[in-house]
């Protein structure tokens, strides 16, 4: 029987976020493998404080939500798929605040991962926009969870999000001072890949996937020029007054 084209761009798609799926924690144990997953093999310094241990923890969880997500949905266990929603839901908020205190934790008593040369006050700009992009992109996820075209190429985007921070920590020598060129360099070409072979499979633009895609592009360069602005150190040492540690 004769496989019809719509057939084959679905299994083309399915095998595309099983890759996805399957990318997503390995560049995410290649970058943190050493520092927290995996630190007690390797001489390195103990986590800061707690706030990195629930840090961790709930992008862990979000990690293995992304993978569970994908399954569910190549296994055809949509109504599975759209209970644990509900719990990605409250995890994102979790996300948002754990990462929002380790962040100002971070540019007020520094961390191993500030670029070299970068006042940690101008460079928090990065997280910061990292959980700005998750709310934006996230909740665009949300508003279209019953238009799967949409809501799962969102969803795609908050894992490329999440990229940078993963990349930046790759156990490269000198790789970190490399800054923006590679943490978000490399992403820039997943967005363009990703975008170029969505048009490939569907012989269209999915317009939500571009405007997401394009929006998280922008914000690359608009951190770099706005870290070291009046405005934003302005903010960065008021805000830093709230950390827990």
């Amino acid at each position: 029987m004769a496989v019809s084209e719509a057939a084959l761009i679905r299994l083309r798609e399915k095998r595309f976020y099983l890759i996805v799926a399957l990318l997503f924690p390995v560049v995410v144990l290649a970058g943190f493998g050493r520092t927290y997953y995996l630190k007690e093999l390797f001489d390195v310094p103990p986590l800061s404080s707690f706030l990195v241990h629930i840090h961790g923890g709930v992008m862990t969880a979000w990690v293995l939500l992304f993978i569970a997500q994908v399954y569910l949905i190549r296994t055809k266990n949509i109504k599975v798929h759209q209970t644990l929603g509900y719990a990605g839901i409250a995890l994102g908020v979790l996300i948002v605040l754990a990462g929002f205190f380790t962040a100002i934790a971070a540019a007020k008593n520094g961390a191993m991962t500030v670029v070299p040369g970068i006042d940690r006050m101008s460079f928090m700009i990065v997280p910061m926009f990292d959980l700005l992009m998750f709310v934006i992109l996230f909740g665009a996820a949300i508003y279209y969870r019953k238009r799967a075209a949409n809501h799962k190429r969102l969803m795609l985007l908050t894992a490329i999000n999440f990229l940078p921070p993963a990349i930046a920590r790759f156990p490269i020598p000198g790789w970190l001072a490399l800054g923006p060129i590679v943490f978000f360099g490399i992403p820039t070409l997943v967005l363009i890949f990703a975008v170029a072979y969505d048009r490939l499979q569907n012989g269209k633009f999915n317009k939500v996937f571009v405007y997401g895609s394009l929006l998280l592009f922008i914000s690359y360069p608009l951190r770099m020029v706005l870290s070291g602005t009046d405005a934003w150190l302005a903010f960065a040492h008021w805000v830093v007054q709230f950390s827990l540690v």
